[in-house]
């Protein structure tokens, strides 16, 4: 939408900065001088204690000499609210009493509708709220009661419940003339597939409204009565309304406490940020449903500069803090980062809070550790690192994800506080080799021992060739296809699957999703399959010859098969790959392995190409050789031809 000339400056003079900031910010009365338009405040984008964020009402702008936020009355706005330019002048237009210019009529459209949408959200959020106190909702009452929420309580979050019908609140909306277009758009009914009424999305299910940083409703999440439900949580589906990977539950309200000071907290799930809210932890969101996003942290650090990441104390608690953190290493920047606060094992924050009051729970966002410090953990602890093999593992699995930060600054200071910690986790070895017995400390190198450079045609020879990506993406195809078919092996197989890196064209979307969203179930999995990759995709990765004649495709119901043909091919892809991730290896930093040398990683990685196709030969009868020298199942040849269409068209026919 363009804007008249003069439109803005306009809007500028008609708007005190003073006022609209004042709204967010409690002012420093010692610092402040509002007859002349200085203000001061503690700063709304990060926390602080000291009245650092200054706003000159005379020339119109703000600045932060803490975080060096600044801009005007629109960019504050815009920052605070999570809305778009257009969407901040309009807010401040409407303060200013300043009719918008008109909109491009299929803009304006597109607004009008999505002022419709929320208008029947809102009409939900009523109706779930009223059946919570019909005699159908006694269960779910006695429930929440259970949880410790009283009706004030249920009142603040508007919790409410959907009854178990197929068609109540379709009938309840229809009665008040709302259009069929409207509820399915709205992602609150859905169509049926018989060619009846639409049914309703959310049924027999304790409701939780989920509102924008504005406070509309856009979506819901629905707890499951029924303890045998696939699908305990259930959010509402993608919308024109709702992206539950660019969206907050209890966006607003965390947004203004933590401008107050509180620190920020990211739980896991509704209950939690409820629970921790009542106890007075009130700047408290939760991700919806999924692992926090790329998007999800940009809006948590437009809260706060290190939100507290609180995660519950079990296995699913501590695998989802682990992913968080490879989301996060790419995005850090100074003074922006993230702190861990894990549970006691076996504990939620609702349990802790319960169980010890709100004072353990402060002891334990008091102690959150830095991120850093949680990396250094997945990749040290419950090991053993008493063999040089082991300790090169550790280096790889270090360099690889510090590699991921962009920040050279903040690259340099992780890469010293790992030295730091791997010094002293190995400052008590064993003296080395040849009678040196000087310790080895963080950026020397032995003196006894200089490490061999890699010779260029030694690097050359080693390169993995487009017939072997596409090789390795038939791989990659089959484990993606198990696990979609069965995603409850995940658990098998996760901490691999972390680590691994994808050749095959939209093989990388698809495991980010495997990965996301395979514990919640099948069902779960297929929606966010469908959503974020297509059915194309799908349709193209299992119309694979070599995807169909999998045996652990063609009996998925077999456990042993399924199991047995899983960890196989995953296998062969790691050991196929060890030889280009060693040359990587010792290419990238020669002097932070003292305890290796380039010609030690170069024989491992043969060791572990030539186990990888002794383990291809058990039926020599079913194989023949590839041009490239590799062994290749007739039935994986033609797949691969296909594959390596895609991966470089150059090619023709991998035979």
């Amino acid at each position: 939408m363009s804007l008249p000339p003069g439109f803005l400056d306009e809007l500028r003079t008609r708007l005190s900065l003073t006022q609209v900031v004042g709204r967010k910010v409690m002012w420093d009365q010692r610092k402040s001088n509002q007859a002349k338009g200085d203000m001061w405040a503690p700063c709304p984008f990060h926390q602080e204690k000291t009245a650092s964020f200054h706003v000159d009402d005379q020339k119109g702008f703000y600045y932060c000499f803490g975080c060096h936020a600044k801009g005007d009355a629109i960019s504050f706005v815009k920052e605070t609210e999570n809305v778009s330019f257009i969407e901040a002048v309009e807010i401040l237009a409407g303060e200013a009493g300043m009719k918008m210019p008109a909109r491009d009529p299929k803009a304006q459209e597109k607004a009008d509708r999505r002022t419709l949408l929320i208008e029947v959200m809102e009409m939900a959020v009523n109706h779930f709220r009223l059946m919570l106190k019909t005699g159908a909702g006694a269960e779910a009452r006695d429930y929440l009661t259970r949880r410790g929420l009283d009706e004030a309580a249920l009142d603040r979050w508007e919790i409410g419940f959907a009854p178990d019908a197929w068609q109540g609140l379709w009938d309840h909306l229809k009665a008040k003339n709302v259009e069929d277009d409207l509820i399915l758009g709205a992602g609150l009914a859905k169509p049926s597939q018989k060619g009846g009424k639409p049914y309703d999305t959310f049924r027999g299910r304790i409701m939780f409204p989920i509102r924008d940083a504005r406070g509309r409703a856009i979506a819901f999440g629905g707890r499951a009565m029924d303890p045998n439900d696939n699908a305990k949580y259930l959010n509402s589906p993608e919308t024109e309304l709702f992206d539950k990977g660019r969206n907050l539950y209890n966006h607003g309200p965390a947004r203004e406490a933590a401008g107050k000071g509180q620190p920020l907290i990211v739980a896991e799930g509704y209950m939690d940020v409820i629970a921790l809210s009542e106890a007075g932890f009130n700047a408290t969101v939760a991700p919806l449903g999924t692992a926090i996003t790329e998007d999800q942290l940009r809006l948590l650090w437009r809260i706060a500069p290190e939100p507290i990441i609180a995660l519950d104390g079990d296995t699913a608690g501590l695998r989802a803090a682990m992913r968080v953190i490879d989301n996060a290493l790419p995005l850090l920047e100074a003074g922006q980062s993230l702190r861990f606060s894990i549970m006691p094992e076996g504990k939620d924050p609702d349990d802790l809070l319960k169980e010890s009051g709100a004072s353990a729970m402060q002891t334990l966002i008091d102690g959150a550790i830095p991120m850093v410090d949680l990396l250094w953990r997945r990749e040290t602890e419950g090991k053993v690192f008493d063999s040089p093999e082991r300790k090169a593992a550790l280096d790889k699995d270090l360099r690889t994800a510090i590699a991921r930060i962009q920040d050279p600054s903040i690259k340099n200071h992780y890469g010293q506080a790992i030295k730091d910690k791997r010094w002293e986790l190995f400052r008590n070895r064993p003296s080395g080799q040849g009678g040196n017995k000087r310790p080895w400390q963080p950026g020397g190198r032995r003196g006894w021992q200089a490490t061999p450079p890699v010779l260029a045609s030694t690097k050359g020879s080693m390169l993995a060739s487009a017939d072997e990506r596409a090789q390795d993406a038939l791989r990659e195809a089959v484990i993606l296809a198990i696990l979609i078919r069965r995603p409850d092996m995940l658990d098998q197989v996760e901490s691999r699957m972390e680590r691994l890196d994808m050749v095959g064209p939209d093989h990388d979307l698809l495991l980010r999703c495997v990965l996301t969203s395979a514990h919640f179930g099948a069902e779960a999995l297929e929606e966010a399959l469908l959503n974020r990759v297509g059915g194309d995709v799908l349709d193209r990765l299992f119309s694979l010859s070599h995807v169909r004649i999998t045996p652990a495709i063609r009996t998925s119901n077999d456990d042993e098969i399924v199991l047995a043909c899983l960890t196989e091919e995953l296998t062969k892809l790691e050991a196929k790959r060890g030889v280009a991730r060693e040359i990587r290896d010792a290419e990238a930093d020669m002097d932070a392995l003292p305890d290796e040398g380039v010609t030690w990683r170069l024989g491992q990685a043969a060791e572990a190409r030539n186990k990888a196709l002794r383990s291809q030969t058990e039926d020599k009868t079913t194989y023949e050789v590839a041009d490239n020298g590799s062994l290749m199942d007739r039935e994986e040849r033609d797949a691969l031809d296909a594959l390596l269409a895609q991966i470089d068209p150059s090619k023709g026919k991998s035979h």
